[in-house]
Parts: structure tokens; sequence; C-alpha cells
């Protein structure tokens, strides 16, 4: 059979076969891949152009009245009422262009947009580096907005990263520089942007910082307002000038990288002062925009931490904590002079809501108006004192060692561990055997520092941490409020906050929402945690409650509310004696005093002291401030609320113990009743075993004269003694005693004598040297027993004398509380209120261990703080090593070393 020839077609279709059999699949693939990709890009080209041309249609018109004036943004407080706008009516100075000096020009632009005079409104090359970094990061990663861009997104939109308004943003700017010159454009945002607070525009801030016209400043000045607009609060020289000269050098630094000054400009400029050309705080003129500026403070404050102030440029609202009536009774105390007893003393003030953590009020300074430092949010610097006992020592013993109210521990010498250095009381006194109760609010410091130890630092470091306070290194000198630990008032109420809220701590918050001029909101209520167990909370409550009790031994009397529930702390920071002796202060110097209580409703935290740290407080009167303070506030704020006690949980039962039982014993039959106390336990945790000891009832002696007070009277020269003692021997006397006092006195280092009997409570004494130290005793006696000695010292300014330097370098003083029914006196020499002579020479703790000073003239008894005085503050204070002056505006400042506890 004759095979059929091929075709034409057909030999074509055989090639064609054979190269699909010879091609290689990698590159078929890449054909199609390459293929898709150019269809996918053309695709989304033509989807993105589309999509960018609806985005645009919907941009807004430029509008020159909005790209020039800065928006207004409102503030309003707790129950929605407005009480601040922002941007609006500000006292605004406006700069022409023309009239900007060109080094001004050249660090803003070498700070924000470089490339500014050359770019159509987009910085290709800077938007190609924002690209990558998103990419990599996510969206929103990195800005790559020109100043050109900042003023648009300033006058037309909110900060929002997302792709509509960035698209819009992009698109107005080109449309700006078409309409607009370059200098026209610049003028815009040079005015327009927020500098800090309620400061707008260069021109402005120049004004309010360095009290200057723009020609005036200097280089490292511009540089200064070139950098604060990224972080308005954060770089603020007047509240943080350590951050304002970082960020100023950064400026400095890009102004050489530029071309726009030389390496030895920068350099000359960067070893000024940041500090140094600003206004004092005398001269600063008052930028409030509400009645309420020391609350508005915090709520920028607020604002500038969170990273949020500058959508205040873009027509906010911001929803804020504040409760009108409880702001108005905390400034109607603080603006009253009368509720002070120096004219320069300052106070710091937080009210917090105990259940919500939410900040209800602040005293920011006596007669305060913005932005200038606030006591009650700035004040990060100064130690807390034995405010620190609750949180630092006894919350965790109870929360970790599931420690009772009842625990037993002694109060007796010792020095912290790995050191030769001697832990002392207030007093020098040691009281032995005792419930951790009486060790907190008799504020003893040895058994506050044996707590920690069986603590362990590190437990209470977590524990710490988790009500807010952030330590990296506690110290065992942080037992008693000595070590690393300074927070501020608001800080402070908060974490006290915790106590009466079952143990549940939410961080303080000023801001409850921000709404956006497109109506969408941001929560920035913080969420709350679990900082310990209920039982714990309401353990260190219980105990708390008897420092403002009426017992002997509790320094926080003068706060007590009747009717109200309340639980709280004092404290006093002390001087270093080398602080003494550089700064010429008086024995009776102590630089702060605070005190910190709750109920169930309000938390408040009060800080009194000077500006100047070395101003020292040296009255009882300045020391007890701050619970006259607390007083007035919280009874004034509890005649709004329900009245409502600490509740008792579950989780917590009570036991009447055997004191001084190790371990505790149930009291029995036969336990006398000076040795029963009622105390908590956590369930579970109680003794079981009943004590059938006979004990020994202790024997009542006479009690010490109390209130023990002197005063000079110049006229005649003379001092007025004057004390109170209890008539009756026992509580079942119906009939007074007959005691008579025995009064003795020492002239500076001299031989105490005995200068008069008598039945009265006062003597006079006459032909007073000044000059002089004077140290009185005074002794009840009944024929046959005898009290221990009150004592009170008293320095006669005059002729100056040299005194002795105290031989230990520690100090510990308390917080200590003076007669009630006494005005303290400013000499320098106080009544410690302990029946000691209260001559506070401030031994400084030069170990950081916060070690107490005593009674360098005691007049030998040996146990005259045994718990008889009412009267008699109990907090030990550590010293510090000397700081240096802080100068205006710089606010109180410490050092490295131990600031004391009370």
């Amino acid at each position: 059979m004759t095979e059929r020839r091929r075709t034409r077609e057909d030999i074509k279709k055989a090639r064609e076969m054979e190269k699909k059999k010879n091609r290689s699949p990698f590159k078929t693939w890449l054909k199609r891949i390459v293929l898709a990709i150019v269809a996918v890009g053309i695709a989304l080209f033509v989807g993105g152009a589309g999509l960018f041309a609806y985005y645009v249609s919907k941009a807004p018109d430029l509008d020159e009245e909005a790209l020039k004036d800065p928006i207004s943004s409102e503030i309003y407080d707790v129950n929605g009422d407005l009480f601040a706008t922002i941007g609006a009516g500000e006292n605004r100075k406006y700069i022409d262009y023309e009239d900007i000096p060109p080094q001004m020009v050249d660090a803003i632009t070498a700070t924000e947009d470089a490339r500014f005079f050359d770019h159509f409104g987009i910085d290709i090359w800077r938007l190609g580096g924002a690209v990558v970094a998103n990419l990599r990061d996510g969206f929103g990663a990195q800005g790559a907005s020109t100043i050109t861009q900042q003023v648009v997104k300033n006058s037309f939109f909110t900060n929002e990263k997302k792709l509509e308004r960035k698209a819009q943003e992009a698109w107005l700017a080109i449309q700006l520089e078409r309409k607009y010159s370059k200098e026209e454009i610049f003028e815009m945002y040079f005015n327009k942007v927020l500098m800090s607070g309620t400061v707008y525009g260069f021109g402005t801030a120049a004004e309010y910082f360095y009290g200057k016209e723009l020609k005036e400043l200097s280089l490292e000045e511009m540089a200064v307002l070139a950098g604060m607009p990224q972080s308005p609060n954060n770089y603020n020289p007047f509240k943080n000038p350590d951050r304002a000269k970082q960020r100023r050098d950064i400026v400095l630094s890009l102004m050489v990288q530029h071309g726009k000054i030389s390496e030895a400009d920068a350099a000359a400029a960067k070893k000024t002062d940041v500090a140094a050309g600003l206004l004092p705080e005398e001269e600063r003129k008052s930028t409030a925009a509400s009645k309420y500026p020391a609350f508005l403070d915090v709520v920028l404050n607020e604002l500038g931490e969170k990273e949020k102030e500058s959508v205040l440029a873009e027509g906010i609202k911001v929803y804020t904590t504040l409760d009108p009536k409880a702001q108005e009774t905390v400034e109607s105390v603080m603006n009253d002079d009368s509720n002070f007893p120096t004219e320069t003393i300052e106070s710091g003030i937080s009210v917090i809501d105990t259940q919500t953590g939410a900040i209800a009020a602040v005293g920011g300074g006596r007669n305060y108006k913005g932005r200038i430092y606030n006591y009650a949010d700035d004040l990060k610097v100064r130690a807390p004192g034995s405010t620190m006992k609750p949180i630092v020592d006894y919350g965790p013993a109870i929360e970790y060692l599931k420690w009772s109210t009842g625990e037993t521990i002694v109060d007796e010498p010792m020095t912290y561990p790995n050191s030769k250095q001697k832990i002392n009381n207030f007093d020098r006194q040691y009281m032995g055997t005792m419930t951790v109760r009486k060790a907190l609010y008799a504020s003893r410091n040895v058994p506050a520092v044996k707590t920690l130890m069986a603590v362990s630092k590190e437990q209470s470091q977590e524990f710490v941490s988790k009500l807010g306070i952030d330590v990296k290194n506690l110290e065992y000198s942080d037992a008693i409020g000595g070590g690393n630990i300074n927070i501020s008032p608001i800080q402070m109420a908060a974490s006290y906050a915790a106590f009466g809220n079952e143990g549940i701590y939410t961080e303080p918050y000023s801001i409850s929402k921000i709404e956006y001029r497109d109506g969408s909101t941001e929560s920035l209520k913080p969420k709350s945690a679990p900082a310990m167990s209920d039982s714990t909370a309401y353990m260190v409550t219980d105990m708390l409650r008897d420092v403002v009790s009426s017992k002997p031994d509790a320094s926080g009397t003068a706060a007590n509310v009747p009717g109200v529930d309340i639980a709280g702390k004092t404290g006093t920071t002390n001087y270093s004696s080398d602080d003494f002796t550089k700064y010429n202060l008086p024995s009776s110097a102590v630089p702060d005093s605070w005190f910190v209580g709750y109920s169930p409703n309000y938390s408040i935290a009060i800080w009194s002291g000077y500006e100047k740290r070395t101003d020292p407080i040296t009255s009882w009167e300045e020391r007890r401030l701050p619970q006259k303070l607390f007083k007035s506030i919280m009874t004034d704020l509890s005649d709004n609320v329900p009245n409502t006690k600490f509740k008792q949980p579950d989780s917590v039962t009570s036991a009447t113990i055997v004191v001084g039982s190790n371990p505790l014993k149930l009291a029995g039959s036969n336990t006398p009743s000076n040795l029963k106390s009622t105390e908590l336990f956590v369930k579970g945790t109680e003794p079981k075993e009943v004590s059938t000891e006979v004990e020994e009832e202790e024997k009542v002696e006479i009690e010490a004269p109390s209130d023990v007070y002197a005063k000079y009277n110049d006229a005649g020269q003379q001092i007025e003694l004057t004390w109170s003692h209890d008539d009756s021997s026992d509580e079942d006397d119906e009939e007074p005693v007959n005691y008579t006092y025995e009064v003795s006195m020492k002239v500076d280092d001299g031989e105490s004598v005995v200068i008069q009997t008598t039945g009265s409570k006062q003597v006079i004494i006459p032909n007073v040297q000044q000059g002089s130290t004077y140290t009185f005793s005074v002794v009840a006696t009944d024929g046959e027993k005898r009290s221990a000695p009150g004592t009170v010292s008293l320095y006669i300014e005059g002729a100056e004398t040299d005194t002795e330097e105290p031989e230990e370098p520690d100090v510990d003083e308390p917080d200590v509380e003076d007669p009630t029914q006494k005005p303290g006196n400013n000499n320098g020499n106080q009544n410690n209120g302990n029946n000691n002579n209260g001559n506070q020479n401030g031994n400084g703790n030069q170990g950081n261990n916060g070690n107490g000073n005593g009674n360098q003239n005691n007049t030998g008894n040996p146990n005259n703080n045994n718990g008889n005085n009412p009267n008699n503050g109990q907090d030990g204070q550590t010293g510090t090593n000397p700081n240096t002056p802080p100068t205006n505006p710089t606010p109180p400042s410490t050092d490295d070393g131990d600031d004391g506890t009370e």
C-alpha cells in the first residue's frame, strides 16, 4: 500500500508539536506569571486610580480661614458640661513670613521637612522610605508628611492613619502648593502649630517661654522651639528640661547635617543650659483656658503621655473625669491663704475615685494658674516617707506570707542586712514585742525593715509594681520610704485606692474618651486588674484605720473625719547631716510632709513642702498641714455621697489572740485583758491552740504628761511651759488624783536640774538666755509612783552658738503628731510629740538606709514611748545625701541618696 504523502500543513503541525515537546516547563510558567503580573498591575493601576479619584472627590475644599487659624478643641467634665476651649480665642501672636528670622526657618525645615522649598507638596524620597517602613512594620509605622501636608492635616483632617485620609491629604497638599507660595504655606504652619498646652504658634511660644521677640532668640533657643511640635508636652522646657535639651541637641545636629550651621556653632549651642534663658516662674504669663487650670494641666499631660496632644489642633472633644464640685472644693481650700501656716509653703493634692481610679480633682498648687509646675502631677522627685510602709512591707507580708494583723514582731536594735548600718526608730527607743498592727500605726522602723526582709525584696517589688509604682531596684531602705521610690500625689492616691477597692488597681486617668471631628470616638479608660487579694486589701485597710484613730501612738488623728470610715498613713522625710551643715538648717527642719487617706468613695493624697527642697518645714503647723487639708476636703466631699463602710470579705476572719505569743495562740480564760487583742486573719490561717497560761496582769503605771509645749515670750524674756495629764489613775476612778509635777530643765549640754514642783500644769521660766537650747522634762507623781517624763526642747534665737555634731550619721525621724490644742511654733526645736525633746539633729543617711535621729537631750527615760501619749507621731524619717538647691523654675529636687520617712 502506497504511504500518503505529507502535505505542507502536516509538516507545519509536526514542527509545532516538536517545539512544544522540547519547550521548558519553567519558561512556560515564567511567561504566565509575567503576563499575570502585568494584567494585575494594569488592573490595580486602573482600580487605584479610580479609588484615588473617588477619595479625592470627597476631599474638602481649601478654606483660607481654616488654613490660618487653629481649630478649637473642647474639654468636658464628667457631667458632659464644657469647661475649657483650646485653640479659639487664644492670645496668639501672628507672625508674617518676612518677620521670621532665616535661622528660625532653617531650624524648622531641617527638623520637619528638609526639602520643603524643593518639593511640590509631597516629598517623593521621604515617601519612598515611609513605604518601605510601612511594608516592613505595618501601615502607619512611619509618616512622610511634609510641612504642607501638616498644614492640610491640622486644618481639615483627624490624626487617623487611614488610606482615604492620606490620599485626600496628599491631593490637597498638591492643590495648596498650586494656590499658595512656599512662604505663605510656611507662614500658615508657623502660626498654626501647637507648641504646648494652649500655646499655638512659634511667635507666641517665644514670648511664653523666653519673653522675647523672635529676632531676639539665640540659636539654642530657636532649636528648643523648633523641636517642640513633635511632642509639645514632652519637650516643654519648663516642665521637662532634660527632654527639651535632648530634643534641642537633635535639632542642632540636623541643622549641621543639612548645611544650615557649622559643627562649631552646634557644639557651642549644645553646651548652654537649656533653662538659662527661660522666663522665671514669677514672670510667666498664664495661658489658662479654663476656670480649672490645674485639672486641665493634668488632662494635657495625659494627652502628651499617650501621644495624643497633637490632636488638640484637630478640633477634638475630650471627655474627662473632672468632678466640678470636688474640684471647687479643692481649689477653695488651696486658694484660701488662711489654711496655710506660711506665705510660700506649697501643697499638691489628688482626689481619686476609690472604685474606678478616675481623677476627680487636683490641687496643682496655691492659686494655680496653669501650665506651670503642677505639684499634684509633676512632683515625682520627692521621697514618700512612711507612706510606703503598707505598700512595700505589710501588704506583701499579708499577701505572700499570710501574716495576720496580730503577727508578733520585735522592735529591737538591729542593722541592715550585710551592713553595719544601725536602724533607729525616731525616738532611738525600742518598744519590744508587739503586733504588726501596732508596728504599722505606730510606724516603727525596725519592724518595717524586718517585715521586708521576711517577704524578700523581690516579692515586695512584684507587689509594688502591681500598684503602678515603677521601681527598678528596691532597697531595704524603701521599707521606710527612704530608698529609690519617688511618686506623685496622683500615683500615691491611686496606689492606696487599691486597698479600698478590694485589691483592684486602676491606673489613674483623667480622660474617658476622645471624639474626633468625624464623629468617631476612642476610649482612653485603662483596664482594672487585681493587685492583691481582697483579704490583703481589707486587712491593710483595717490596720490603717488605727493611724487616724485616737489610739496612743497614732500619728494621723488630725486627719480623722467623724462619721466617715477612713484609713490612712502619714509620711515625713528628712535632711542629711551634710544638708544641715551646708544650708545652715534648724534642727527641726524637714523637707516634706505627706498624708494619704481613703474612704470607700475617695482616695486623697497630699504633699506639703517648699519649691526648693532646701527651704525647710520647721514647725508642727507646717508638718500637720497635709492632715489639716485632708480633713477639710474629705469632710466636704463626704457630705455629697452615701456614707458607706469598708466591708470585711468572706476570706477574712477575726480571732482574739494573746499579744506577743509566738506562734500566736487564742486568748484563754486566764489571759489578762491587757494582753488580749482581736486581730484579722486570712480565713484558714487563724490559730487553733488556746492559751492556758496564767499571765500576770501588767501593772498600770502613771501616764506620762503629754502635749508638753514651750513658748518663748520675747517681751518678758521668759518661757511659758504647759502640758496635759489625765487626772484619774484608772477607768473606774471617779475622783481625780492629786498629782504633782516635777519640772527639770537643761540648758544646752549642761546638767538637768529640778527647777520646780507644782500641782499646776504650767510654769513660767524667767531670765532666759538667748542663743541657747532649753530642754524641759515633766514627771507626774502621786507620792508613790512616778511617770515617764514628757519632754520638749526650745531654741531661743539670739547669739550664735556652736552645736555639737550628732554622733550617728543616719536619720529616721517620724511624722510626729504635735499637741492638738497647741499651735506649732517656728523656732526650729519642736516637741516630737512622743515625750522626747524633738531636737531633730538630722543625721543624714549616707548609706541609703534611712536611719533615724533621736533625742540627743533625752533625760534617760528608757521607755518614754510607751503608748501613753495620745498625740505622738511615730513615723521615722530617713536622711538624704545633700542635693543642689534648685533654681527657678526648676521643680523641687532630690538626690540619689535616701529621702527619709516619717
